[in-house]
């Protein structure tokens, strides 16, 4: 049952990246992610009073609360370095050191989950790497904006920080009904969400928000709300070092709606690299 959570969660992620990309194009991008955590917090509270788990929530324990607060709080950390990233350097530099994610939660998960890596899983984490890097690579590269490296540090972070977010939920969610602890998970997220519009000054952009933009704004955050509930319930069941790869197949996801809904094309390299993506996936699951 875990695989095929595993499996809706990478839907509902692709979906997002759309829905959001439509929601974003005259919206600043940090106030949309924050107006999309209200959504996904609203959605996770419902799902917490329709499963009936709101009783359990005096029931958790110390040390299970501290992990979801801490993946909550690596989520909001992962966010603020990526902005952070592309403040200073291209997206072409930022965007494949932060989709290295996935291997850096493999590796946590090895060290502190004692999921091991094996040579065939070895490969897939290598397939992935490089395909990845091929998707994800343009060719309309021009240097950072500070002309420098300072870019690297936040990008190694994000990246870090969003491996950490997986572990730490897997560890957090133990013993507690999934969708009570995504919503606890994700009040922390909203917190650092909009910690970050007040960070850089961009609550007076709130009320100018197109209407349109508005509506694709909150059917993303209903689209990661169902992404996050099969997400971290697969990872309650579920080994993190294959529920993580199986959620970044997203990308498949994404690509099909984007030539659907965007008429966007890849290009024979990128192809190539959606191969090694999905290829790196399936043999992370033998």
């Amino acid at each position: 049952m875990w695989i095929l959570l595993a499996f809706a969660s990478a839907f509902f992620a692709g979906v997002t990246s759309v829905l959001a990309k439509c929601g974003v194009r005259r919206t600043d991008s940090t106030v949309a992610t924050a107006i999309r955590t209200v959504v996904v917090l609203l959605f996770s509270l419902l799902m917490v009073f329709v499963a009936g788990s709101q009783s359990q929530i005096g029931r958790i324990g110390g040390r299970t609360l501290l992990f979801l607060v801490l993946s909550g709080l690596a989520t909001g950390a992962s966010w603020l370095c990526y902005f952070r990233a592309l403040q200073l350097g291209t997206v072409n530099e930022v965007t494949p050191v932060d989709k290295s994610s996935t291997i850096v939660t493999i590796v946590m998960a090895s060290l502190f989950l004692n999921e091991g890596i094996g040579p065939v899983k070895a490969a897939g984490i290598v397939m992935m790497g490089v395909g990845t890097f091929l998707m994800i690579e343009r060719k309309d590269v021009s240097p950072g904006p500070d002309g420098g490296m300072g870019w690297l540090p936040c990008a190694v972070g994000s990246a870090v920080f969003a491996g950490l977010t997986a572990v730490l939920g897997k560890v957090g969610i133990s013993g507690v009904e999934s969708n009570l602890g995504t919503a606890i998970r994700t009040a922390v997220v909203l917190a650092a969400a909009w910690g970050m519009v007040g960070i850089t000054g961009k609550w007076s952009m709130v009320r100018g928000i197109p209407r349109g933009e508005l509506a694709f704004i909150c059917l993303s955050g209903l689209a990661t709300g169902g992404s996050w509930l099969c997400y971290y319930r697969a990872l309650q069941d579920g080994p993190a070092s294959v529920v993580v790869p199986i959620d970044k197949l997203s990308i498949l996801v994404t690509v099909a709606f984007s030539r659907l809904v965007l008429h966007e094309r890849l290009s024979s390299k990128a192809v190539w690299g959606l191969a090694a993506v999905v290829a790196g996936t399936l043999v992370l699951l033998l």
